[in-house]
């Protein structure tokens, strides 16, 4: 007799939704590691080798001055003077500490270039990544996997607002680490101590802390921005960048016209603060700072708040309206930009 043997059913596997929002950063990345990665990088190389070549040519003309400043039997005689430890010494501990905050914000300043390269990549990136794939058609290969739009939205919203941002934030801790490394030969170099003069704990992790504690209200405050931006994006049919630019500027234009010629108050100065300035430019790193009261915005200006209170500055960032107003107005944007991505797939 001949055995019959039946085959058990065929059971497609279906990938895991974070599986396929893990795929999409993954395809992001690798399309935009220029931008992503090699632009911070390049930023953080030149602040670190200008920082070099600022202290070997401090190093020279100190050298020079110190050479000329004495004789010896009608010759000159070269000092390698600046001690470092000897001038520390004779300092009282609040100058001390003065001297280590010093030194603390010149190292946090190896992080304004990678930060600042960000906003540009960011806002770049944002503007063309659902009109690029229109204009070049891949659009059409991309709608026919089995992704959503949705999926393929949010992927390149988190690109912007998660994965951008932290690789930026890791290369400038790098540049940050790498330009202290290069002080403290400079302070070994005139007989200082830069365990205590660089690598003091509460500047390292302050100033570490900072920039960490700052993403997550990054992406909150760049949430309407990127909205703004992915919307102009998936609706343009042409030229994204001007739309983005012109609609809302015309319309503070407008608004100002009405203001100036009319006896109404039409707040056209808090609409182009809070409205056309947070559209164009919430995707730039601290851009959250005019969102501070203004005397603790001043008081971070001057460097007069320690790292306690531009903490507690952030946090009551965090708690103002208008961060959460403006992040409801980008989930809005959002949406609308996922719909249009349903039917707009022209070139």
């Amino acid at each position: 007799m001949n055995a019959i043997v039946e085959s058990a059913p065929t059971v497609k596997a279906t990938a895991h939704p974070t599986h396929k929002l893990k795929l999409l950063l993954k395809r992001e990345y690798w399309e935009h590691r220029g931008g992503f990665f090699w632009g911070p990088l390049v930023a953080g190389i030149i602040t670190v080798l200008m920082h070099l070549i600022g202290l070997v040519i401090a190093e020279v003309l100190l050298r020079q001055a110190l050479a000329g400043s004495g004789s010896a039997g009608g010759g000159k005689f070269v000092i390698n003077g600046l001690d470092l430890n000897s001038i520390s010494a004779q300092m009282s501990p609040a100058e001390q500490q003065h001297l280590v905050d010093l030194l603390g914000i010149g190292a946090f300043s190896a992080m304004f270039w990678p930060m600042a390269v960000l906003g540009f990549v960011v806002f770049f990136y944002c503007l063309g990544a659902l009109y690029d794939d229109r204009k070049d058609r891949s659009v059409l290969f991309w709608k026919s996997l089995p992704v959503s739009d949705r999926d393929t939205v949010l992927s390149k919203l988190l690109a912007a607002l998660v994965l951008a941002p932290v690789l930026a934030t890791g290369i400038a801790i790098v540049a940050m680490i790498a330009q202290m490394l290069i002080t403290s030969v400079f302070i070994l170099i005139h007989h200082g101590n830069p365990l205590a003069l660089v690598w003091s704990p509460r500047v390292l992790l302050g100033n570490v802390g900072i920039v960490l504690a700052a993403l997550p209200l990054y992406a909150l405050w760049a949430l309407p921005s990127a909205g703004w931006l992915l919307l102009c994006s998936a609706w343009a049919k042409t030229k994204p960048f001007l739309w983005a630019i012109a609609l809302p500027v015309v319309a503070g234009g407008v608004l100002s016209w009405l203001d100036y010629g009319s006896s109404f108050d039409l707040h056209s100065k808090w609409f182009w603060k809070n409205v056309v300035a947070h559209l164009l430019g919430g995707v730039f790193p601290a851009s959250w700072a005019s969102a501070m009261n203004p005397a603790m915005f001043r008081g971070a200006a001057a460097g007069e708040m320690g790292y306690a209170g531009i903490l507690q500055a952030m946090s009551s960032v965090l708690s103002s309206p208008q961060l959460w107003l403006g992040a409801g107005v980008g989930i809005a944007m959002i949406t609308a930009a996922i719909r249009l991505r349903r039917w707009r797939d022209e070139g």
